[in-house]
């Protein structure tokens, strides 16, 4: 006898965004040992700049040694530290999350619950924010791991919000107001909106008009508004990143009540390439938020030894200005890069101008208009072609043919041979196609001629 969690199978590990992490480990792609194996195109990790981190660890020896001016701190690290975090890592953090919004924002280290990553850092805010069968609006598309993340445990809803390509897939009043409508329908009680900025998986950043619009709707029906905001760090191009804080600053809504309604996640995941690290966090105006929050990261608690490495790195002005430009230009490079590769094969992208990743359409290579087609072209993508990237459904869009595609996982040698996968790929299908074409074609000439068994074109 097992308990219904075990028993249940609402994990979502069943959707294509995992099944072909299952199709890649089979075959793993490299460049020597297996050039024929599948390219890994769903994970959404920096390893472009690496280089730079390890350089100033290699100056900077006493840090892995876990000393400070040559004294050893590793009792003190080894020892049971408070779930409130190091000082030194929670004050180097809050400077350098200000860093990246163009320090128009002052972030405060008790207003910061530190986690294991983002994924127990939003599931830690649906804990706190809303009880089982409650709901949460989410703009479509999203990330597919947030049906894990908010509810599995949690028992949270999702109720999407249908956006669409017609106007770049931008969150409108009535598309927020129609998913409202929805989770009344379900006689769900809906506890608020949850978004990424810049979005995962379009990696746009929102617009003032999007944030100003999220706002007014949560005070308007006084829910909260959860922002993951892990991708801020990546913005390589205009316009410039916004974080919903900073609009509610400008507002001076300070005193009202959707100050304590707005809830930032950030991670150092992305931007510095580290996952392997678990660095995420809450910001919460909301002392009891907070409060709670803190409580509950004794249950996935960041280790002292990360704390400090990173603490001690995020607080070296030079090397986090170097970092960012660098990184941030080593991302538009690597993104240009597929970019011209699938127009070369004849397929665009999403604009966009921040992320790991590109949101790409293929609706025109479908054989039909359904999500069947869809899957169709998936499994050929990933089992025929070599890539394994990721279907729009499983990020729930309500169109069939987009898909996600990584850039920032592979060495630009291994992004070439999977756009050259692409291009040939392509050309095989408009050669089918125009085979197919001239057939039908010859047939039908034939077919209308007395002497069609003469005839040719």
């Amino acid at each position: 006898m097992l308990s219904r969690k075990a028993s249940c199978d609402s994990h979502g590990q069943d959707s294509s965004y995992f099944l072909g992490w299952q199709e890649y480990e089979k075959n793993p792609y490299h460049p020597v040992h297996n050039p024929a194996g599948i390219i890994q195109m769903v994970l959404a990790e920096n390893q472009l700049s690496f280089d730079i981190i390890e350089s100033w660890l290699q100056k900077n020896p006493d840090i892995l040694g876990l000393k400070r001016d040559g004294v050893s701190l590793f009792r003190s690290l080894a020892l049971f530290q408070d779930y409130h975090g190091l000082p030194d890592f929670k004050n180097a953090l809050v400077d350098y999350m200000a860093k990246i919004r163009g320090n128009k924002i002052k972030f405060a280290p008790n207003k910061l619950v530190l986690t294991a990553g983002a994924t127990p850092a939003n599931e830690t805010l649906m804990f706190c924010l809303a009880e089982p069968g409650e709901a949460f609006l989410l703009p479509t598309p999203y990330y597919p791991g947030f049906d894990r993340d908010l509810k599995w445990r949690t028992g949270v809803e999702i109720v999407p919000i249908h956006c669409s390509s017609s106007n770049g897939f931008r969150i409108t009043s009535s598309t927020l107001e129609q998913a409202y409508q929805q989770a009344q329908k379900l006689n769900l009680n809906v506890k608020g909106v949850l978004v990424t900025n810049p979005s995962h998986p379009l990696v746009i950043t929102m617009n003032r008009a999007e944030l100003n619009l999220l706002i007014d709707f949560a005070i308007d029906y006084n829910v909260h508004i959860v922002s993951d905001e892990i991708y801020s760090g990546t913005v390589f191009d205009s316009p410039k990143f916004v974080s919903v804080i900073e609009l509610v600053m400008e507002r001076k809504l300070y005193d009202a009540d959707i100050w304590n309604r707005i809830h930032i996640v950030y991670s150092l995941s992305k931007v510095l390439g580290v996952p392997g690290f678990r660095v995420g966090m809450i910001y919460s105006n909301n002392e009891t938020v907070v409060t709670t929050a803190t409580k509950m990261s004794s249950f996935g608690m960041v280790s002292s030894q990360t704390q400090f490495l990173l603490a001690s790195l995020l607080s070296d002005e030079k090397f986090t200005e170097k970092y960012m430009k660098e990184t941030q230009r080593r991302l538009k490079r690597q993104r240009e890069m597929l970019v011209s590769g699938l127009r070369n094969a004849g397929i665009q992208c999403l604009k966009s101008n921040a992320g790991l990743f590109c949101w790409v359409d293929m609706r025109h290579l479908l054989r039909w208009d359904s999500f069947e087609a869809e899957k169709e072209l998936w499994k050929k993508i990933v089992c025929e072609v070599g890539l394994n990237i990721s279907a729009g459904s499983s990020c729930h869009c309500s169109e069939p043919g987009w898909f996600r595609i990584c850039f920032a996982n592979m060495s630009q040698d291994t992004l070439r041979v999977a756009m050259q996968r692409m291009k040939a790929f392509t050309d095989s299908r408009s050669s089918a196609v125009e085979s197919a074409t001239v057939y039908r074609l010859r047939t039908l000439k034939h077919a209308a001629s007395p002497h069609y068994f003469l005839q040719d074109l």
